[in-house]
């Protein structure tokens, strides 16, 4: 049975349908992986939500920077009626309760020891093994799943802390761990992570390094798949046994879906719909 992980969808309906439907010739019973940020931007992420619930047990998904933001919005009284196009179909829609608490079940990071991969939406820091990346992660699944969400959710926003340190507690703990695994890109010269720049490696302020190619990372030994990052000018770094798998579904660019199973990765790719691309 072959494995497939998707890239970032952002509410392209048409665009993931074509995907499946392409991946279905390949492998009609294949399992899903989504690398997160299933929601935002396009103009179905309600028709995503769906599409990937309904998908069960064959699909894993990962949360993204805007998955949570959903979540976060989700908690506000007037979500309805501020969100954008796009997301206020959610809050109106009569699942839409249902959805939401399957989005906010869905874990951080998944790793599939047989395969031999890992998957995150943004990376994972320099200093983690992913033993240690995966025990953060059920930290923050395990507040998002409990009692104390909608605490956590209001206060998700933010840049700080930079730096990891085994000694956070509280919000300030959650919100690195989330900003670790949803939203970074570039580690700066001290070791913390760099929340400003996002875009190409070339035009990258010096000093910079991307996550993945920070030097004695400590999962460098390891397959990771992961997306968020649609500047990247090339999807995989062979060297650094990564491969970025945005590829800019939401700005008129491709979804894809890389095939981890096999004897190499490969990948299948569909263009994105013009009506579907972020305006």
């Amino acid at each position: 049975m072959a494995t497939f992980c998707i890239g970032d969808i952002h509410g392209a309906r048409s665009t993931l349908d074509r995907l499946l439907d392409r991946l279905h010739t390949i492998d009609d019973q294949c399992r899903l992986w989504f690398v997160g940020d299933l929601v935002n931007r396009g103009p179905d992420s309600l028709g995503v939500l769906r599409r990937v619930r309904d998908l069960g047990e064959r699909a894993v998904t990962v949360l993204g920077n805007h998955d949570l933001s959903l979540l976060a919005l989700a908690q506000r009284d007037d979500a309805a009626a501020t969100a954008k196009k796009g997301l206020r179909e959610i809050f109106e829609a009569p699942d839409g309760d249902t959805l939401l608490e399957w989005l906010r079940h869905r874990p951080l990071m998944h790793r599939d020891e047989l395969l031999g991969w890992t998957m995150v939406h943004a990376g994972i820091p320099p200093q983690w093994t992913i033993a240690e990346a995966q025990a953060r992660a059920r930290e923050l699944e395990s507040t998002l799943r409990g009692p104390a969400h909608a605490e956590f959710l209001a206060g998700l926003y933010g840049n700080t802390p930079t730096h990891w340190n085994p000694e956070l507690v509280g919000l300030a703990r959650l919100r690195y761990i989330a900003n670790a695994l949803t939203r970074q890109r570039f580690i700066a010269p001290d070791g913390g992570l760099d929340m400003d720049y996002k875009k190409t490696l070339a035009d990258a302020p010096s000093g910079l390094v991307p996550w993945f190619a920070w030097p004695e990372r400590a999962a460098a030994n390891e397959r990771i798949v992961f997306g968020h990052w649609s500047a990247l000018e090339r999807v995989a770094w062979p060297e650094d046994r990564v491969w970025g798998i945005d590829t800019g579904a939401a700005w008129g660019g491709q979804l894809t879906a890389l095939q981890l199973d096999g004897a190499a990765p490969r990948l299948v790719q569909v263009e994105a719909g013009a009506s579907e691309t972020s305006r």
